[in-house]
């Protein structure tokens, strides 16, 4: 086998266009009312949501350009800035609390911390993994090390607190650690220890156990932490194949809450219908498809890995989203990839998609 240069994937490429491009609309559709009602300016939202796309594409631009292998240098030092900004956010004062969460730290410009260290991670993971490769069989000594740091991140994001963002981060590493080749025993012991924790986390904090309470029977508390699902599921019953047309929502008019972040896949939903939803996920799939097809034909072990790494981070969020959204997993409180407005998630989403486009240009020739 010989390797070869040649230019990004396109189905990667256009997937990620479409999925930004159906989010710009969205935003927009679905935020115009909240921000009229709020700042007296119905292109409020959609404003920033430009800025920070502009920003991402050409971020993502600029990573396709750099060849893949050079982040190797800089993932440790990356990934110990992104843990101190994340150890910063809990430090009161510098960290921003909103809606009871301490997630954010303005300097002039406000940014998520977390956003950060989920691509941060992925880098200094795939670095770490590919160096010695046949430690990671060893548990003590291959597959405890990768495990302590994932336990660092996982504390510091849970002090937020925010459940969303650290399933997405131990899931992706979980997939980079099957891919890396660590023993079904030892993962299938990990998964077996991850159940109790994650309940025990859940049983911790009322408001979680409210929220699987009213996954399992919204209707009981309707007008409290069933609220988000029922509301959800009225838009996404109301859009019906074709959709109600764009801009006419109703859940927008303050039924829906988060109909601009957490819960815009239900805005599409209702405004676009079964169609405009079906398409998301298709472009999601073939994202995902040639994501994981990159790491196959990747040339060396750290591009494999980074490529899984890149590839599962933005497939799972968009799967535990579109979950909560259509009550068939619990809600807990994460963007929609590309979809939902945010300015670091964006940003630093797209600049992992670059970086993934960059290994996707350096194939292995069959």
């Amino acid at each position: 086998m010989s390797t070869r240069k040649k230019t990004a994937d396109l189905t990667i490429f256009l997937a990620v266009i479409g999925l930004l491009s159906i989010g710009i609309v969205m935003v927009f559709s679905s935020s115009a009312v909240v921000a009229y009602a709020r700042y007296q300016d119905s292109y409020y939202f959609l404003k920033k949501q430009l800025l920070w796309g502009l920003l991402g594409l050409i971020t993502m631009f600029v990573t396709m350009q750099l060849n893949y292998r050079g982040w190797r240098k800089w993932s440790k030092p990356f990934f110990f800035c992104s843990l101190i900004l994340l150890a910063l956010v809990l430090v009161p004062g510098v960290g921003t609390v909103i809606n009871g969460a301490r997630r954010w730290i303005s300097v002039g410009i406000q940014f998520q911390p977390s956003e950060i260290c989920k691509l941060a991670i992925v880098l200094f993971m795939a670095d770490w993994l590919s160096k010695k490769p046949e430690k990671i069989r060893l548990f003590w000594k291959g597959l405890f090390p990768p495990l302590f740091v994932l336990g660092m991140v996982f504390v510091l994001i849970m002090g937020e607190p925010d459940m969303g963002t650290a399933l997405v981060i131990c899931g992706t590493v979980g997939l980079m650690l099957f891919a890396a080749g660590a023993k079904w025993s030892h993962l299938g012991l990990l998964v077996s220890g991850a159940v109790p924790l994650l309940m025990y986390l859940i049983k911790s904090e009322p408001y979680r156990a409210k929220r699987l309470f009213a996954f399992l029977d919204p209707w009981k508390d309707p007008l409290d932490t069933g609220f988000h699902i029922i509301q959800s599921l009225f838009a996404l019953g109301s859009g019906g194949l074709f959709g109600l047309g764009l801009g006419r929502s109703r859940q927008k008019f303050f039924y829906l809450p988060e109909n601009h972040t957490d819960f815009i896949f239900a805005i599409l939903g209702e405004e676009l219908g079964f169609i405009g939803a079906a398409t998301v996920l298709c472009l999601f799939f073939l994202f995902a498809w040639r994501g994981y097809r990159t790491a196959v034909v990747a040339p060396d072990m750290f591009g494999s890995l980074l490529a899984v790494g890149l590839t599962s981070l933005i497939t799972l969020q968009a799967l535990i989203n579109i979950g909560v959204v259509t009550s068939s997993i619990p809600v807990t409180g994460i963007t929609l990839p590309f979809i939902s407005f945010g300015g670091t998630s964006l940003v630093f989403t797209l600049a992992g998609v670059g970086i993934l486009l960059n290994i996707s240009k350096h194939v292995q020739r069959r």
